[in-house]
C-alpha cells in the first residue's frame, strides 16, 4: 500500500495541472492565481508546472523571516532571484520587496526569447499587495512584457483581500485547488472508500491512517488551528474568536444536521447573534472548513431567511471531532450515515463550478426532505443520500412533482453507489443517473 508516502503526492498529477500549463504556453493575458485551502497542494502543483516548462522561471516563498525553506530545487536558493530556482525571502515582507522582485523577472523577461515565469507564494502576507501589483501588471501590459505572474495563497484571503478589489478585476484568472477526491485519494495513496469517507482528502495525512492518534494530531496542528489562527484571525476582524472557534467545533459535531441560529447560540453559549453566526459561517466556508447550506426555494428571500444545514467541506474535520476510531465510526449506524452523507455534500460543493450554488430542501408540513439541490442555472440535481438499502427516496418523487428541470439522484445501495457518484464532479453530472 502507498500510504502517506510523500513521493506520489509529489509526482500525482492533478487536472488543475494541464489547465496552468496551457496558460504559460500562452502569451501572458491575466495574472494567474492559484488558490484553495491549506495542504491541497498548490505549491506542489507549481513546482511540477515549472519543472515541466520550458521556460525560465523563479519561485519565492513570502514566508515568515524565521522559516527554512523545504523545497526542492535545481537552482539554489537563495535571497536573490537565480534565473531557475527557489527563494525564500527572509526580510520585512512589504510591497517594495515585490517592486524588486518584480523588476528583476521583468528584465530577465525581456532579455529571454522565451519569456519568464515569477511564482509569488503565500501573496496575502504583503498587506495592501494588490494595488502594487495591479501597477506592476499593467505597467507590463503596455510595453508587452513577456512575463508570466503566478499567484498562490489560500483562497478566503485573495477573494476578500486582493482579489476582488476594484483595481484587480479584470486582470485575473483563477485556478481553484480543492480538497483531494476520493478519486484522487484512492489513486495517489490507495484509499478504498471507507477510508476516504472517515479520513477524508488531506494527502499529508495519509501517512498516519494507521496511527489515529498521530493523525488527529495532523488534522488539528496543521489544518485546523493554522486556518483559524493564521489565516481567518490574522486577516480579518473577529470581535469573538472564541466563539469562532467553538463554531467550528460546533459545526463539525453537527454536519449533516439543520440548525437554527437561536438554538446555535444556546449551544454555543457565547455572546453573539444571528447576523454574527452568519458572519462567521461565511469565513468558515470561504476557509474551506465548514460551509451552511440554505433552504432551497423559488422565493429568494426564503432562502436567505432558512436555518443552515452544516456540512464540512473535508470529513477528517467530523471524524476528529469524535475522538472516536475508524472502526468505532464503522460501528456507529447513526453516526456513520451522517459521514457518508456530508461527504456526498462535501464533493458536491467542492467540484460545483463557481456559478453554482448548493441547498437543501425540506417541507415542514410533509416532513419530506432532499439532502442536497445543486442549482446549475435554471436547472436543478436534486441527490438524497442513504448509507443503506431502502426503497427510492419519496422525497424526490415530490421535489420533482412541485419543480421544473429536477434531476433526481439517489445515492447508496438502490440508486448509483456512493463510490461512483464520489468520483463524478458536481460539475460533470449528467442530466440522468
Amino acid at each position: 500500500m502507498r500510504y502517506g508516502n510523500i513521493y506520489f503526492m509529489e509526482t500525482y498529477k492533478r487536472p488543475q495541472l494541464h489547465e496552468l500549463l496551457s496558460l504559460l504556453t500562452e502569451r501572458p493575458r491575466e495574472i494567474i492565481f492559484i488558490t484553495g485551502p491549506r495542504q491541497a497542494g498548490k505549491t506542489t502543483l507549481a513546482q511540477q508546472a515549472m519543472e515541466q516548462i520550458r521556460i525560465p522561471y523563479q519561485y519565492v516563498l513570502l514566508d515568515e523571516p524565521d522559516t527554512s525553506a523545504s523545497l526542492s530545487s535545481s537552482g539554489p536558493i537563495a535571497r536573490g532571484l537565480p534565473r531557475d530556482g527557489v527563494g525564500l525571502f527572509r526580510g520585512k515582507r512589504d510591497t517594495g520587496h515585490i517592486i524588486r522582485l518584480w523588476e528583476d523577472a521583468r528584465a530577465q523577461a525581456i532579455g529571454s526569447e522565451s519569456g519568464f515565469v515569477l511564482v509569488l507564494d503565500e501573496i496575502q502576507k504583503v498587506q495592501d499587495w494588490s494595488p502594487t501589483v495591479k501597477g506592476l501588471w499593467d505597467a507590463d501590459r503596455r510595453n508587452q512584457v513577456p512575463l508570466h505572474v503566478v499567484l498562490l495563497g489560500s483562497a478566503p484571503l485573495l477573494m476578500q483581500k486582493g482579489m476582488n478589489q476594484e483595481s484587480m478585476l479584470g486582470r485575473y484568472i483563477t485556478i481553484p485547488v480543492p480538497h483531494w477526491s476520493f478519486e484522487e485519494m484512492r489513486d495517489a495513496f490507495g484509499f478504498d472508500l471507507e477510508q476516504y469517507v472517515y479520513f477524508g482528502g488531506y494527502p499529508g495525512g495519509a501517512a498516519h491512517i494507521h496511527e489515529q492518534k498521530l493523525w488527529r494530531r495532523f488534522v488539528s496542528g496543521s489544518i485546523i488551528v493554522p486556518n483559524i489562527e493564521r489565516d481567518i484571525l490574522a486577516m480579518e476582524r473577529v470581535d469573538n474568536p472564541t466563539l469562532l472557534k467553538r463554531l467550528f467545533e460546533l459545526g463539525a459535531a453537527y454536519s449533516g444536521q439543520i440548525l437554527a441560529y437561536n438554538k446555535m447560540l444556546g449551544e454555543l453559549q457565547g455572546k453573539g447573534n444571528a447576523a454574527t453566526l452568519i458572519r462567521y459561517l461565511d469565513l468558515l466556508s470561504k476557509a474551506s472548513l465548514i460551509t451552511g447550506l440554505k433552504k432551497y426555494s423559488n422565493a429568494p428571500h426564503l432562502r436567505k431567511q432558512s436555518h443552515p444545514k452544516l456540512n464540512v467541506l473535508n470529513t477528517s474535520f467530523m471524524s476528529t471531532s469524535t475522538g472516536a476510531t475508524f472502526e468505532q465510526t464503522k460501528a456507529n449506524e447513526s453516526f456513520w450515515g451522517r459521514l457518508v452523507e456530508s461527504a456526498v455534500g462535501a464533493h458536491l460543493y467542492n467540484t460545483k463550478d463557481s456559478t453554482d450554488e448548493l441547498y437543501y430542501w425540506r417541507d415542514n408540513e410533509t416532513g419530506f426532505e432532499v439532502d442536497f439541490i445543486l442549482k446549475r442555472g435554471f436547472d436543478l440535481v436534486a441527490v438524497e443520500v442513504k448509507s443503506k438499502k431502502e426503497p427510492y427516496p419519496p422525497a424526490l418523487t415530490e421535489f420533482k412533482r412541485r419543480f421544473d428541470n429536477v434531476t433526481p439522484v439517489h445515492v447508496g445501495e438502490g440508486g448509483i453507489s456512493l463510490g461512483e457518484f464520489l468520483s463524478i464532479p458536481a460539475c460533470d453530472l449528467p442530466e440522468e443517473l
